[in-house]
């Protein structure tokens, strides 16, 4: 009996002190002093400043409220939210940092490595451009809109999930690693905002540190098929009256010795979802015209595309990775950059499209 009181009270007293409800020590519930940032919203400020602006609290049942500081520094801007917020804003939940183009002009690096140098923030932060002014819109969304920072959230999570080519999405991780390589530039989405309105325009072309340019609508959906998700969902052809769905395509690149030619081979296929063309598609020999047409579209928008960024001297595309061989030393990225410049470009597409079903 008195072997058994020994065994059995000290399994009572474990019990009681990893029972939450009956723990004999009283801790406080950090959780109501804190408060998640989702995301920070950084802008060109007066005088040199940095304009920063966040919603508090978030996700919460409380009434939200619209919070911007003009600050020096970054990490200052932390500092002085917590100051004027009774909660501590803290940021293991920041899951979004929009830029507005303005501030991307001039710096966006030492603002995006400010950002990863602090622990408590996810490598699977979202990065945005926003052209407009996004502060407006919060403070016109807010309280018709309930956790408005949170949907944002979920939108862009649902499309790097589905990688349907709808729209480019990046994370601080994507973007950093494509700064340091010396055969790819980074890239953003851009979003165009109004006091209305938050919608998909494009993506941005970085050079490295800076940015360079952008491209939207149809150039946009070449970069989607050629370096990004390599599909799309749907991919209107307005000029051929033809509406193509669940387009996959597989991109060979192959660059000359003489770094003079770069060919591109696109495999292309999908299906006919709408068509309002002269064209009878029933017909074999009009469905393989309608082919070359489709054919000879694509080929022409993806050579504006690679044209582009020739002339940017930026590489979204990855081009130079095609030169890299075990027997070859590589070469700077300066001096690639030099060839790619100058190097003539021959596109061809391969296309498969299924008729339209019925």
């Amino acid at each position: 009996m008195r072997y058994i009181k020994r065994v059995i009270l000290p399994l009572l007293c474990c019990v009681l002190v990893l029972s939450g409800c009956s723990s004999p020590f009283v801790e406080d519930n950090t959780v109501e002093e804190v408060a998640p940032v989702t995301f920070w919203s950084l802008n060109k400020g007066e005088n040199g400043k940095l304009e920063i602006t966040t919603l508090v609290p978030p996700i919460m049942n409380e009434k939200k409220r619209l919070f911007t500081l003009d600050v020096d520094l970054l990490k200052q801007g932390k500092k002085e939210f917590n100051l004027k917020f009774y909660r501590e804003l803290k940021l293991g939940q920041l899951r979004m940092l929009l830029i507005n183009e303005n501030l991307a002009k001039k710096e966006v690096i030492s603002l995006i490595n400010t950002i990863l140098s602090d622990p408590d923030v996810s490598p699977r932060l979202y990065l945005v451009l926003v052209k407009g002014n996004f502060e407006e819109y919060l403070e016109k969304e807010k309280n018709e809109k309930k956790n408005l920072d949170y949907f944002l959230y979920r939108m862009f999570r649902h499309y790097e999930r589905r990688n349907q080519g709808e729209m480019t999405i990046v994370n601080i991780h994507e973007f950093m690693e494509k700064v340091y390589s010396p055969y790819s530039d980074p890239v953003l989405p851009i979003f165009k905002v109004n006091e209305k309105k938050f919608t998909y325009e494009g993506t941005a072309f970085f050079k490295k540190n800076d940015y360079v340019g952008s491209v939207k609508d149809m150039e946009d959906q070449m970069f989607q098929l050629l370096a990004n998700d390599h599909y799309l969902k749907n991919l209107p052809l307005s000029p051929l009256k033809v509406s193509l769905g669940q387009v996959r395509s597989r991109v060979h690149m192959k660059v000359d010795r003489n770094y003079k030619t770069l060919s591109i081979k696109v495999h292309v296929k999908g299906r006919i979802d709408e068509y309002r063309g002269h064209r009878n598609i029933l017909s074999s020999s009009e469905m393989r015209k309608l082919n070359k047409d489709i054919e000879s579209y694509l080929q022409g928008q993806s050579m504006d595309l690679v044209k582009k960024t020739q002339k940017l001297k930026a590489e979204p595309l990855e081009v130079g990775a095609h030169t890299l061989s075990p027997l070859l030393q590589p070469m700077s990225r300066k001096e690639w950059l030099n060839y790619y410049e100058n190097m003539k470009v021959k596109v061809d597409y391969i296309v498969k499209i299924e008729p339209l079903s019925l």
